[in-house]
């Protein structure tokens, strides 16, 4: 987790290199003093020196939203008068059973993620490019296996029985890399350079999260085809070979998951 953290950093930091070149002195500029040696002319505001600097903090918006990733919640504050820094989280989970090859799964699948964006807004408007990172990617598929007495099942291509006396049983688990970039394109901006205080936002976009990995584990006592040779499936290195194919063949299967698409859309306000 200590890593992850730092990681973030870092990436906050790398988007806050991208603006340096925007921050200048805010002291006064001795040219502006007139030949009598008045105060200086007034300087333009933050809200309206388009391209200046804008202090981290001095707006806030705030936004709920439902995409892909769940439901979450995020936070975004400006750097310049075009770009802005955001965070915020995701959540879901869903339960289902179904029937892989013959093994019966009950699974879970639970969404929790963090995520930080850099948002550049070219025109000064609604629309956005925003480069940026999952901080943390939690999102897992977990399942209780199982196949009832005497009914077949199919591993690495071979076929068994569950034995009657030892039927089998075990779990699986399907997990991600925990960190990942992003890269959004959208239309909405939480912090309105505006007096408008309403938006709403919405996304399009990419998670690179790598492929997923399967992990399998079976225990009991598995027969042949035939229903005769059966055994305990621990001390079978045949068997365990095959839940390692079996392993591939999910990850196989699930390889276009690198590539997680984004949708988003939310109700945010500016304060």
């Amino acid at each position: 987790m200590r890593k992850l953290w730092l990681f973030a950093a870092a990436a906050i930091l790398g988007c806050c290199l991208l603006v340096t070149p925007c921050f200048a002195q805010s002291g006064p500029n001795p040219a502006n003093s007139d030949a009598a040696g008045g105060p200086p002319a007034a300087e333009a505001t933050p809200a309206t020196a388009q391209g200046g600097t804008m202090a981290i903090g001095s707006r806030v918006g705030v936004a709920v939203k439902v995409s892909l990733l769940g439901v979450g919640a995020e936070v975004a504050t400006p750097l310049t008068y075009h770009t802005n820094i955001r965070a915020g989280f995701n959540a879901f989970s869903y339960s289902r059973g179904f029937n892989n090859d013959g093994i019966n799964y009950n699974a879970s699948l639970s969404f929790r993620s963090a995520e930080a964006h850099f948002d550049w807004f070219p025109f000064a408007g609604g629309f956005h490019l925003s480069p940026g990172l999952m901080i943390y990617n939690a999102n897992k598929i977990t399942a209780n296996a199982s196949v009832p007495a005497w009914n077949s099942f199919t591993l690495g291509g071979a076929t068994y029985l569950s034995d009657g006396a030892n039927p089998i049983t075990g779990s699986g688990k399907i997990g991600f890399n925990k960190v990942g970039p992003m890269l959004t394109v959208g239309w909405g901006n939480l912090v309105p350079r505006s007096n408008k205080h309403i938006v709403v936002p919405f996304e399009l976009g990419v998670l690179f999260e790598g492929s997923p990995q399967a992990t399998l584990n079976l225990a009991g006592s598995a027969c042949d085809s035939s229903g005769a040779n059966c055994h305990n499936i621990a001390a079978d290195t045949t068997f365990q070979n095959n839940v390692i194919a079996q392993q591939n063949k999910l990850n196989n299967k699930m390889s276009f998951f690198k590539f997680y698409p984004i949708i988003s859309l939310g109700f945010g306000y500016k304060f």
